[in-house]
């Protein structure tokens, strides 16, 4: 028996699990769980000792899944000021072995071991034996990664940082965005992640307002955003206000066509590139939170818009992650076999 401390660490929040494991990673039981908020603390440590003083068990293991590119068993993370190395953790938690893996990375060891109810279709297509599998997942920010086959059944993983590759505006209009965050952030370039993300959301609802493209039509939404503007309210997501409101108020509506389009439009690109003819898993809470954008013709339609090589994609199963823990599970699988 083994227990081992799993956690899915993010810009916005931070999941901790304590599992006792007896078997194979897949046979597990949950001890405790708890979500912090990242912003709340200076480093993972205080956080983690927080968590292992709600319980009376000692974990031997951790393995935590970072949103930020890990080298060497150390990161810095992108959407938040910790620097972690695995060295520190074990020596200050106590613990035998401390593991650190991109989140990305995480993401698809749990893709490996997901239930199919756990997965919404969205092209239907057989999967290819021995082809990569590619992940792609918009939440604070945006995360890709890829599997390749072994050729003996298994896959070697890896994360990326394909998140922070130039966005590639396809329209005047989502030129004049591009542009309008250059100004409003400061930047000479613009990420992807900065408009496929829940700060994309809002990224983008500022431009179509500040250039008067479409009027702000309801008044809770425009109040929830110019109070986090203000920062007066830091615990407010307007990115899910946006996107709550998005059936009633053409803005929002807008808002979240230009946003689902750009992602679409990355996930047919990050498809050209690896050609996952074993599967394409889109993952990060925006998207199951998000259903029927994600499953209109509309997102699959500017997802296969390649031009020439349109044809190459529609041979790409593509699943929708529905279980927003998929991250914390592969973490799980990873640290009890290293």
């Amino acid at each position: 028996m083994t227990l081992l401390i799993a956690g899915d660490i993010g810009g916005t929040k931070t999941i901790l699990r304590l599992v006792e494991v007896t078997k194979q990673a897949v046979d597990f039981q949950t001890v405790h769980q708890v979500t912090y908020p990242s912003q709340n603390y200076s480093d993972l440590v205080p956080m983690v000792q927080e968590f292992l003083g709600e319980t009376d068990y000692t974990p031997t293991k951790a393995c935590f899944a970072i949103a930020g590119p890990v080298i060497q068993q150390s990161c810095q993370l992108t959407n938040l000021s910790w620097y972690l190395e695995a060295d520190r953790l074990q020596q200050e938690l106590n613990l035998e072995a401390v593991s650190l893996i991109n989140d990305f990375a995480a993401v698809s060891y749990g893709v490996l071991g997901i239930k199919n109810e756990e997965l919404e279709p969205l092209q239907g297509v057989t999967p290819q034996k021995d082809a990569p599998i590619a992940i792609i997942g918009a939440g604070t920010g945006l995360g890709e990664g890829f599997l390749i086959p072994k050729g003996n059944g298994d896959y070697q993983i890896f994360g990326t940082e394909g998140g922070h590759t130039d966005f590639a505006a396809r329209s005047e209009l989502e030129f004049q965005i591009l542009n309008y965050i250059r100004q409003q952030k400061q930047v000479s370039r613009v990420s992807v992640e900065r408009i496929v993300s829940g700060q994309g959301i809002i990224s983008i609802y500022q431009a179509l307002r500040d250039l008067n493209i479409h009027p702000e039509g309801n008044a809770s939404v425009a109040e929830t955003i110019r109070e986090w503007e203000k920062q007066q309210r830091t615990e407010i997501d307007p990115a899910a206000a946006i996107a709550q409101a998005a059936a009633t108020d053409r803005l929002c509506e807008k808002t979240m066509e230009l946003f689902m389009e750009a992602y679409a439009a990355e996930a047919g690109n990050l498809a050209l590139k690896l050609l996952p003819y074993g599967g394409l898993y889109i993952a990060g809470g925006i998207a199951a939170k998000n259903l029927a954008w994600m499953k209109s013709n509309r997102f699959l339609k500017v997802f296969k818009d390649k031009g020439r090589v349109s044809p190459v994609l529609d041979a790409v199963p593509i699943h929708l992650i529905l279980d927003p823990q998929v991250g914390l599970i592969g973490s799980i699988m990873y640290g009890l076999n290293q």
